[in-house]
């Protein structure tokens, strides 16, 4: 219950985040403004989450597990329903900020919550569970609420992540445990002091770099598969239930194989990650072999995932709801630098297949920093502490 309750929560906030990409032109028709600026809302939601993954996290250290989630749920839900019912351009800018700033602290509660209450050698498997709300709520959840903007107006979509939340939130009331605090009972200042173990910087610098160069690819994946692979604009969405597909699969695995063997699973699923990137400039060119590689794409994307919030929660054994929350902001931080550097790489001349390559390179860094930490854990093997603060001085 508590696991279906917290997916039910993560699939209604992903629906809100992506769905804004498709509903842009609705919004900006509504409302009166270009394109562009109507783009800034995705930027405002990122932007929320960026700045409140710490915040919130740290400004909430004393605040009683449940409370702090039924808190963040409820603030997620007034927050949508101000964007459906938002009078203007700027009020809509601050409904998005506010939707966002709770997430990537809901997000970590909810990891740390999962791995907490699962079976030892099953914390992965935990985290795999939630990350298909995500998968879900981007390739389900966006194109339904697309579907309720052209039949109901861009409004109702926002209404309709509003409803779906608040319906999870009686669920989540009952099912998370009513003991703790959100970061174990530690200050929020003792919190912060996570962060001088080299450890947790590592596994957040791990995410960052690991997922940089798909996130880049997906971001451009339009361009890619039409311009690049030859597909009609209409084949697109039928491209990305099959990324959705192979996102759900590789999940699951990536879960699984990380409750075996931690860092060796991640630091061979990011290399596996970083060759497929590298061949989709020779496969990305023809539509049979293109559309093999978005769903290969889509599963080890989605397979590094559980290991790679897994890493964190352990390396910040005195702050994981805090380490987990920065490392969502990381996140996103990552995902803003690969939109703006795909951006670039196109307009230079090179045009949208040449993001394989740099794509490969950029997770190839990532590899790089697994398997030092796994190196840094097999030395280090019964002085974990040590190893990793050995592991970051490589690094």
């Amino acid at each position: 219950m508590l696991l279906w309750s917290l997916m039910l929560v993560v699939f209604g906030l992903t629906t809100g985040e992506f769905v804004v990409a498709g509903i842009l032109p609705d919004v900006a028709e509504g409302l009166g403004v270009s394109v562009p600026s109507a783009g800034l809302l995705v930027t405002a939601y990122a932007v929320g989450m960026i700045v409140g993954g710490p915040v919130v996290t740290v400004l909430t250290a004393r605040v009683p597990r449940r409370s702090l989630v039924v808190g963040l749920v409820s603030v997620a839900v007034v927050a949508n329903g101000w964007s459906a019912a938002a009078p203007g351009y700027a009020s809509l800018l601050v409904g998005r900020f506010a939707a966002g700033l709770v997430v990537a602290t809901f997000f970590a509660v909810a990891i740390t919550t999962a791995v907490g209450t699962a079976p030892e050698g099953g914390q992965a498997s935990a985290v795999a569970k939630l990350t298909v709300g995500m998968n879900l709520g981007m390739v389900l959840g966006t194109p339904l609420g697309t579907l309720v903007s052209h039949a109901l107006g861009w409004r109702a979509s926002f209404g309709a992540v509003a409803l779906l939340v608040l319906v999870a939130l009686p669920l989540v009331g009952r099912s998370v445990p009513a003991d703790g605090a959100a970061l174990e009972g530690v200050s929020a200042v003792d919190g912060l002091r996570a962060f001088a173990h080299r450890g947790v910087l590592a596994a957040i610098a791990l995410t960052v770099l690991g997922n940089v160069g798909v996130v880049m690819v997906f971001s451009f994946v339009a361009p890619l598969m039409t311009d690049v692979a030859g597909f009609s604009s209409g084949a697109v969405p039928v491209l990305l239930l099959v990324y959705g597909a192979g996102a759900v699969l590789g999940n699951f695995a990536g879960g699984r194989l990380a409750d075996r063997a931690l860092m060796p699973s991640v630091a061979g699923l990011l290399a596996a990650l970083a060759g497929v990137l590298a061949v989709g400039w020779f496969a990305g060119t023809q539509r049979v072999t293109a559309g093999v590689l978005v769903f290969v794409l889509g599963a080890l994307a989605f397979a590094v995932v559980p290991g790679m919030q897994t890493r964190v929660v352990t390396a910040a054994r005195t702050a994981p709801t805090l380490a987990v929350a920065v490392n969502a902001s990381g996140f996103q931080v990552a995902a803003a630098f690969a939109g703006w550097l795909g951006g670039r790489l196109i307009e230079s001349g090179g045009g949208a297949r040449g993001l394989y390559p740099v794509a490969a390179g950029l997770t190839a860094a990532g590899v790089v920093v697994a398997v030092v930490l796994l190196l840094g854990d097999r030395r280090g093997a019964g002085s974990a502490p040590v190893a990793e603060d050995e592991v970051m001085e490589q690094v």
